[in-house]
């Protein structure tokens, strides 16, 4: 009997069979490491539907997968030395299997149990963090655990076969098992997910049980056919079950509200929404949604939407410059070009369509990210397809099209959203807004929509700042009535129209629904660019920290019932 006979007995193949079966180890540690990956980047959007994909829930996620293979390797290392590695290779295979199996149908009662369905966005958010924390250890510490076995068994695995050192084999076993990792991060992201997210987790499942069941039979092939194989049956068995009752449920809508569609895309879960409540019927875009917010809107007609909605804030450059012109003795531009950055399924196009002034001709470029939600845009939210008027430019990040589209333009609508309540870092610093604006005519407006707590809250003053310092000019910002929302307007060349100026109130039904709220003490603010404190840069954006230190504190003013103002 040769050396690695004796320290493990499943070793009595001639030589070429032990060539081919770590080959055979290789590729199951590549699988392994598919298996992982997979597993990870569909932690986030498993948890999603109830607390969005924020950098903290990304975070929490990540915090959970490093900890739970730190303790697989842990224990992978103290198996590695018991005479047979390669029975607990698989057996921690068909666990892993079993665990993943099982996500799909564990995710709606664990997650619900921390964050209970109907709470307001500012009460959810307190949820976030430790919500979110505590429904990632449930859900994904067992399955990394296990899968973090793999590494250090399949490793001794290689080395009692081969006889090479301990840092080749672990190289080997190391540099097969990232490749997996490459398959499985380039196979979810841009093939599995679109088809959906209990498909992407059972078929990482089924290739976790496929390798525990090639690892056998290399057990097998080792020891002869009076290996048995019980454990192993029972937990292949477990993962059949698992497999063939595990679903992945949703939150459960609120009463008047029903899915008309949903999909998968490369970026996040998408779904069309039609809500009768209150006597309406509007169909929403929602977006990774866990608290039934929403990222587009859509009514039978064009035009304004009402109270609460801050798209109609969108429509007062068209009809302030409109009534500058006219006051000064000049005619409007012809057509007013638009350039909205997050399009999502076109709201702001169809409520500019509608509550343009008269004989003012609109045309628009849109940047949407995200081509499903073009897609669905298209089918749910009667879009035009004549693209001399609305031209949409689909599966392009806004920063990345902004250098390709010269404009100019008339008018720029930044709404460029992600995880709910999250402007992209790279679409509010200095650097960026400064390119927006050399895309705008002289006297050109820049408008963002922004999510906030109050006059004062941090982002709102980051992102006004910001602006203001980006085009050398004031820049003001008024509240969205009866909601979360405030609009900020920048102009090239000037400073924006305000409550003081003659265009600021131009008449007309329009000015009617919006001007009066807007035009009250408190509702509105000059924001100037000497104020620098909280300006965002390219190489230095704390807007994340700002996202979530507003949320902090706008949850303790609606508690005791501040404004912030």
């Amino acid at each position: 009997m040769t050396a690695p006979e004796a320290k493990n007995p499943e070793l009595r193949e001639s030589t070429p069979t032990r060539a081919r079966s770590v080959s055979g180890l290789y590729a199951i540690a590549l699988a392994g490491g598919a298996g992982t990956m997979s597993v990870e980047l569909a932690a986030v959007r498993v948890l999603s539907p109830w607390y969005g994909t924020s950098l903290v829930v990304w975070t929490n996620v990540l915090e959970v997968i490093l900890l739970g293979l730190a303790i697989g390797y842990l224990a992978g290392a103290r198996l590695a030395g018991s005479p047979r590695p390669l029975r607990s290779l698989a057996l921690s295979l068909a666990v892993g299997a079993v665990f993943t199996a099982c996500i799909p149908s564990l995710a709606a009662p664990v997650c619900e149990a921390f964050l209970p369905s109907g709470l307001p966005l500012h009460e959810a958010a307190s949820l976030l963090l430790w919500g979110s924390l505590a429904a990632a250890l449930i859900l994904f510490l067992p399955p990394a655990i296990v899968l973090g076995t793999v590494g250090p068994l399949a490793t001794e695995e290689v080395q009692r076969r081969t006889g090479r050192s301990a840092g080749e084999a672990g190289g080997r076993v190391l540099a097969a098992s990232t490749l997996g990792s490459v398959v499985g991060a380039f196979a979810t992201s841009h093939f599995a997910l679109p088809f959906g997210l209990q498909a992407t987790l059972l078929g990482c499942a089924a290739i976790l049980a496929s390798a525990s069941a090639a690892t056998w039979l290399l057990v097998r092939a080792g020891s002869g056919a009076r290996t048995g194989a019980g454990p192993l049956a029972i937990l292949l068995s477990a993962f059949g079950i698992s497999a063939g009752t595990s679903r992945y449920d949703l939150p459960e809508l609120p009463e008047g509200v029903s899915i008309l569609e949903s999909a998968e895309s490369v970026y996040q879960s998408v779904r069309v929404v039609q809500d009768k409540r209150f006597g309406t019927q509007l169909r929403q875009l929602q977006v990774n949604e866990g608290f039934d917010s929403f990222q587009s809107v859509w009514q039978p007609n064009l035009g304004l939407l009402g109270e609460g909605f801050y798209y109609d804030d969108f429509v007062l450059p068209i009809w302030w410059s409109s009534f500058e012109n006219q006051l000064e003795g000049r005619s409007a531009p012809t057509p007013w070009r638009v350039l909205c950055l997050g399009f999502g399924a076109g709201t702001v196009w169809r409520v500019l369509s509608g509550a343009k002034p008269p004989g003012v001709e609109l045309q628009m470029d849109g940047v949407e990210i995200d081509t499903e939600i073009t897609r669905l845009g298209r089918k749910w939210f009667d879009l035009p397809t004549d693209t001399t008027r609305l031209r949409i430019i689909s599966g392009l990040d806004a920063r990345f099209a902004t250098r390709q589209l010269e404009g100019p333009y008339e008018q720029i609508v930044l709404d460029a959203y992600t995880n709910q309540v999250e402007i992209p870092l790279h679409l509010a610093t200095v650097e960026y807004l400064e390119q927006l604006e050399q895309r705008l005519i002289p006297g050109g407006w820049l408008c963002a929509n922004v999510g906030g707590f109050g006059m004062d809250d941090p982002v709102v003053v980051a992102l006004a700042e910001t602006m203001a310092t980006a085009f050398e000019q004031s820049v003001l910002v008024t509240r969205v009535p009866s909601a979360r929302n405030y609009s900020v307007f920048a102009r090239r060349d000037r400073a924006p129209i305000g409550p003081a100026d003659p265009a600021w109130q131009f008449g007309g039904d329009v000015a009617a629904q919006l001007l009066q709220a807007r035009s009250m003490p408190g509702a509105w603010k000059w924001i100037e660019p000497t104020q620098v404190a909280h300006v965002l840069r390219d190489g230095s954006n704390g807007l994340d920290r700002l996202q979530q230190e507003s949320m902090r504190t706008g949850r303790e003013r609606l508690m005791h019932g501040s404004s912030g103002d």
